[in-house]
């Protein structure tokens, strides 16, 4: 360090001023003289010119770093200068010497050997392109032991222009096989003789080649594969949505139709599945989806309780399948109405729940929704096999799955994923915390936007109900006593019918009066051998509610009971039930809630007044009654076709429709080429243009640009709401009308 610093001063005092002519002067002398020009001719020729500056760095290097580091800086500069000094500067210098004297073989000696360790080429040719000069390695790499007078293409290289002048790609087939090298000319004059000279120095870059190829092979195969999975995932969207449009699309029309309520029950329960399979699919377009960032949420207000339960229900016949329990509760503090992406919540939900009620074999899934800081808290917990840190480390990656290899194999590994990246986008979070052996619970978080909505009548709606539930330990009773808690209700807890018996008298003497007690039905024996027909329980008056899974309801008698509730329990039929409005489901069918003239038709939801004529272009046949049915309770009347030839001729002739619906993939071509060819005769023939609604399972921006682009007025994608496809049909006729008008 100290030398370095007494280096630093002296180069700072010599770019200072007097210091370097003083060294100046003596490189100057001792290259002035005699004995070094006979000694060294070569380096005297070298320094004549542009070495000089070089000369002056030797002698200071042995100023500094004694005569070893002179000699060594002498040696090395020397060798390499000197050949560039006679091969690559431009014009003569007097006293030079032609290329046959001992000097300027030496240098050529001294290159060739420096690239030749190096495993390089060099060639020297004219400008003909013949050679006359080259190193060790070009001969042995070619087998011409004298390849001067011939040229490379003649030896039998094989030059690839690259993308700069005087740069190629060389194949030289050599006795290792075929290399390629990367060859660089240049333009020299000879210094003896003015001569032009075409220098090349080439190095061997097979296997930079052969990896740049392997890694360009790799991306046209990501690619492709990324095309292919594209086109996969649009083909499986086609495929699963064109059936689900049949099944959502009938059970609207069965739902226009009289019905129990035990019926409508059912109905609305093959519809949510419906629903879930959609979401299921969208699973997989979602992913696409969120890679490439183009995923939007659509915020709107809606009650998260509606959908927690919705959610709930879903899987509730899944968890009583496998014997287990699940459950539900809101906190008083959360409002009915919030800002968020209902659709895309609901994805989540089902991941989570879904996965616990999966993975939970005994005891049950429990779901509470709170508020905590400004943010939205829905905890999922299970009582499964929990999973150890390792697994929960990964667990929300894709394809990632835990379990047993029987559960692996049932899923995609893609829920989770998805769900953690949608509520990143939502500005949330999704976590775990979980025990081996002591199940998990999964954390859904995000920021909320509350609407203006008073919590406090909820905290009291159940304020004059104290109620014994008489339950097994489990999510389903944890669930009702903290819904009860919440509404303003008292809950007691029992677990045996001698302890409810107990419970409901001392309450009485208490002056807590009961006024319910519910049932869990596995509980219903012990509820008849110590409470039914005890006459100091009957003088309480208490309501007598049953609690029981939809599927067994029918397995059990309600000759003891008041009025029943299923499980798991929606809030809104607890305090029906509780504050008296209703004995449950069988009291709502005594009622004929679904007597005609109850619900308005969908002509009468929709306002569509007077009817239009309507050429429907669908192959599928069940779609297709699907729709036509939709459209003629609508009032219109509809003309189907299956094929867009004959849609194309029906458009164009003399009796034109109001409007075209069509599929988008039909026998006969596709509906782009469709719109085309219809826009296309309707300026030839100067007719106005009929308006067009394309249904499609093709969810994709790019699919709906193109067929809008192509002349469609509107995209609707399946499975297609009834109603809203009956409002579009009233929107782009008025739209089409008035735009005749206008011209």
């Amino acid at each position: 360090m100290q030398r370095l610093a007494q280096l630093q001063e002296r180069l700072s005092a010599a770019f200072g001023g007097t210091a370097v002519k003083a060294y100046r002067g003596r490189a100057a002398a001792e290259l002035s003289s005699a004995a070094f020009r006979s000694r060294h001719p070569l380096l005297f020729q070298w320094l004549g010119g542009s070495g000089l500056l070089s000369a002056i760095l030797l002698l200071l290097l042995s100023h500094w770093g004694g005569p070893f580091m002179a000699g060594f800086g002498i040696i090395l500069i020397a060798a390499i200068a000197g050949y560039l000094a006679l091969f690559f500067r431009n014009g003569n210098r007097p006293g030079g010497r032609s290329p046959e004297t001992p000097e300027r073989v030496d240098a050529t000696g001294l290159l060739g050997t420096v690239h030749d360790v190096l495993g390089d080429i060099v060639v020297t040719r004219m400008m003909d392109r013949r050679i006359i000069g080259s190193n060790e390695t070009f001969r042995r790499l070619t087998g011409r032991a004298k390849p001067e007078g011939q040229t490379c293409e003649e030896i039998g290289l094989a030059f690839r222009p690259g993308p700069q002048s005087h740069r190629y790609d060389v194949e030289i087939s050599t006795p290792a096989g075929q290399r390629i090298f990367l060859w660089h000319d240049v333009v020299t004059r000879d210094p003896a003789n003015g001569r032009l000279l075409l220098q090349s120095i080439a190095r061997d870059v097979t296997e930079e080649r052969l990896a740049a190829e392997s890694r360009e092979e790799a991306r046209r195969k990501a690619e492709y594969n990324s095309a292919a999975k594209s086109r996969l995932l649009a083909t499986v969207s086609h495929e699963i949505r064109t059936p689900l449009s049949g099944i959502l699309g009938m059970a609207h029309l069965i739902s226009e139709t009289k019905l129990t309520q035990e019926q409508q029950s059912y109905l609305t329960s093959i519809r949510q599945s419906g629903h879930a399979l959609t979401q299921l699919v969208e699973d997989l377009l979602d992913f696409s989806t969120i890679e490439v960032g183009r995923f939007q949420l659509r915020p709107r207000s809606e009650s998260l309780r509606k959908l927690v339960e919705s959610v709930v229900e879903m899987l509730a016949h899944r968890a009583h399948e496998k014997g287990i329990e699940i459950g539900a509760t809101v906190s008083s503090d959360v409002p009915e109405l919030m800002s968020f992406d209902p659709a895309r919540l609901r994805q989540v939900l089902f991941n989570v729940i879904g996965n616990a009620v999966k993975f939970t074999q005994a005891g049950g899934v429990f779901i509470r929704i709170s508020r905590a800081a400004g943010e939205l808290l829905i905890s999922v917990t299970d009582t499964g096999p929990g999973m150890t840190a390792e697994e929960q480390a990964r667990i929300f990656g894709e394809f990632e799955q835990g379990g047993s290899l029987a559960q692996k194999s049932n899923g995609t590994g893609l829920g989770l994923a998805i769900s953690a990246r949608i509520m990143r986008e939502f500005g949330g979070s999704l976590t775990v915390a979980s025990e081996r052996g002591e199940g998990s619970q999964f954390t859904i978080r995000f920021p909320i936007e509350l609407s203006e909505e008073d919590t406090a009548s909820r905290k009291t709606l159940l304020a004059s109900n104290s109620i014994v539930l008489l339950a097994p330990a489990g999510a389903a009773r944890t669930a009702i006593a903290e819904t009860i808690t919440t509404l303003g209700g008292r809950c007691h807890l029992v677990a045996s019918g001698e302890a409810a018996r107990e419970s409901l008298l001392s309450l009485a003497r208490s002056g807590d009066r009961p006024t319910d007690i519910i049932i869990d039905h596995r509980m219903s024996e012990e509820f008849s051998l110590h409470i039914a027909d005890r006459t100091e329980i009957a003088a309480l008056g208490l309501r007598k509610v049953l609690l029981v899974n939809p599927e067994e309801r029918n397995s059990h008698s309600l000759d003891l009971f008041d009025a029943w509730l299923i499980r798991p329990l929606r809030e809104q039929s607890l305090i029906d039930v509780l504050r008296g409005r209703m004995r449950g489901m069988e009291k709502r069918d005594a009622l004929n809630d679904n007597q005609p003239g109850l619900g308005p038709s969908i002509a009468e939801r929709t306002a569509m007044g007077v009817g239009f004529s309507v050429l429907l272009g669908e192959d599928d046949p069940i779609n297709a009654m699907l729709v036509r049915v939709m459209l003629e309770k609508g009032g219109h009347s509809v003309r189907h076709v299956d094929d867009f030839e004959t849609l194309l001729d029906y458009a164009l002739g003399d009796d034109r429709p109001d409007i075209i619906i069509s599929d988008l993939s039909m026998p006969g071509g596709n509906g782009i080429d469709m719109l085309g060819r219809l826009r296309g005769h309707e300026r030839r023939l100067d007719l106005l243009p009929v308006p067009v609604i394309v249904l499609t399972a093709d969810k994709s921006d790019e699919s709906r640009r193109q067929v809008l682009l192509n002349g469609a007025n509107r995209v609707m994608v399946k499975p297609v709401d009834p109603v809203r496809l009956l409002t579009e049909v009233q929107a782009v006729v008025a739209l089409s009308a008035r735009r005749a008008e206008a011209r």
